[in-house]
């Protein structure tokens, strides 16, 4: 079930918030788990089970790791939830992705399992293993209730597409929380930008890039817009999608993690990653990066750390050997600069730092979003004028004229100025005053929007649920 559909909109949180407001403090978590796995089979009717035993799993082994702590018997206990989990993330992820790789190399024909892949597994795995770890090391105690563990695995405003929130995060929520008005309403409005960002413009950048993939009169030129509405899609997609997922914590009373701090404005790679997809770089950094030996460790060794968590967070996207590429030249990047590069760039003023971190960072989602590494070098053949296309078109042009306010919207947007000018709007007496009536009309305005595009429309994926 997509946050952006017309049956979740106006059936399914209806329900579930009229249920979750209507009973006790002591049913509500009650309400939470049973939306949330109806939520799940909406889309995953076989799966349920499996998150329902990631749940069981997890509860039963942090049991045994609280009551044997310290000894032998709870480091053997971690070892075999986290084996669980990434079993579960390897048969149903990357089975097929190394039978392909086998049959390459040694010319073989393995047959391929063709299982599907559950939808958030990587999301729901990751938050998990963090939560047994996190009980291994003292961090948090372990849930006595399964019931309330569960209600933390199958959350279902950040079940599938994050952020990914630890059990530390909102232990003490899971008990006591309080929803207010104050609450309900910043809830609904992060919710509803959050909708719009992706409806009304992550949708019509994700509409660009099919045409340009369907057009037949290529050019390096619509490479390039491709290539930039792509980036703004899947920013788009992503932090719209977290936004949403905030929001409706917000609304039940949780305060999950922001996940994105506009990435666009960064001057150095090591910076985007501090504002991009953030709860997965803490998590790698926390649960890989350091227990490796993070730098603490010989420059030989430190740099082998930062390839297998970069290796890691690539294939965590995706099975395949693209994502392999992507997330290995942003360690290379990471490594260079931390070596001597980023010392450069903050002596190089503010423009160029920013055009050096855009450029790599439309690159690597081509290279991110290619169809395998045949789509790789035809990608960036395209891109670069290798590929024997002329610089430019009359379809690009089309195009381009046709785009041209939506990609300026969309560019514009993902950078702090809409908020600042918005914030100095309404902290002067005469803008308060209008903001306290605009704010919730033009909330209510794009609701009412985004339900039109959502009725008339029908491309409307998020790219992140194949992960």
């Amino acid at each position: 079930m997509l946050f952006s559909s017309v049956t979740f909109l106006y059936v399914f949180l209806p329900i579930v918030l009229l249920l979750y407001f209507l009973v006790p403090k002591r049913l509500k978590n009650h309400v939470l788990l049973l939306s949330s796995l109806v939520f799940y089979f909406f889309g995953e009717p076989v799966y349920t089970l499996l998150l329902l035993f990631s749940s069981l799993s997890d509860y039963a082994h942090s049991l045994l790791i609280e009551k044997h702590r310290g000894t032998k018997k709870a480091k053997l206990a971690l070892i075999s939830s986290v084996a669980i989990n990434l079993a579960m993330l390897g048969f149903f992820k990357y089975a097929d992705f190394f039978i392909e790789t086998v049959n390459t190399l040694f010319n073989s024909s393995l047959p391929l399992t063709k299982v599907p892949l559950p939808i958030g597994i990587s999301f729901f795995t990751f938050q998990t293993m963090s939560y047994t770890i996190d009980v291994y090391r003292g961090r948090a105690h372990a849930e006595k209730s399964l019931l309330t563990l569960a209600t933390y695995v199958c959350l279902f405003p950040q079940l599938i597409a994050g952020p990914i929130v630890r059990y530390t995060d909102i232990s003490a929520q899971l008990h006591e929380r309080e929803s207010t008005l104050d609450g309900l309403y910043l809830g609904v409005r992060r919710f509803v930008f959050g909708l719009a960002k992706k409806v009304l413009i992550a949708n019509a950048m994700g509409e660009l890039c099919a045409i340009f993939r369907d057009s037949a009169d290529k050019s390096v030129g619509f490479y390039w817009v491709y290539a930039i509405a792509f980036t703004l899609q899947i920013y788009f997609d992503f932090s719209g999608y977290s936004d949403m997922a905030i929001g409706l914590g917000g609304i039940f009373g949780f305060r999950f993690p922001e996940n994105f701090n506009y990435p666009f404005i960064s001057r150095s790679i090591t910076e985007f990653w501090r504002r991009w997809h953030m709860t997965l770089g803490g998590w790698f950094r926390d649960y890989l990066y350091i227990p490796l030996g993070g730098n603490r460790v010989s420059k030989a060794r430190w740099y082998l750390n930062i390839a297998i968590v970069w290796a890691a967070t690539g294939l965590w996207h995706g099975a395949a050997w693209n994502f392999v590429i992507w997330g290995l030249l942003f360690g290379i990047l990471l490594i260079l600069e931390k070596e001597k590069l980023l010392e450069g760039l903050k002596r190089a003023g503010r423009i160029l730092p920013h055009v050096y971190v855009m450029l790599i960072v439309i690159i690597s989602f081509v290279i991110f979003n290619a169809d395998g590494l045949q789509g790789v070098k035809e990608d960036l053949a395209g891109l670069f004028g290798a590929a024997g296309l002329p610089g430019w078109s009359t379809e690009t042009g089309y195009y381009l004229k046709s785009y041209a306010v939506l990609l300026a919207l969309a560019i514009i947007g993902s950078t702090p100025l809409p908020k600042m000018l918005w914030t100095r709007f309404a902290e002067r007496p005469l803008g308060s005053k209008l903001a306290a009536v605009f704010e919730p009309l033009s909330v209510a305005a794009l609701m009412a929007l985004v339900t039109a595009y959502l009725v008339d429309g029908s491309f409307n994926p998020f790219l992140y649920f194949r992960f």
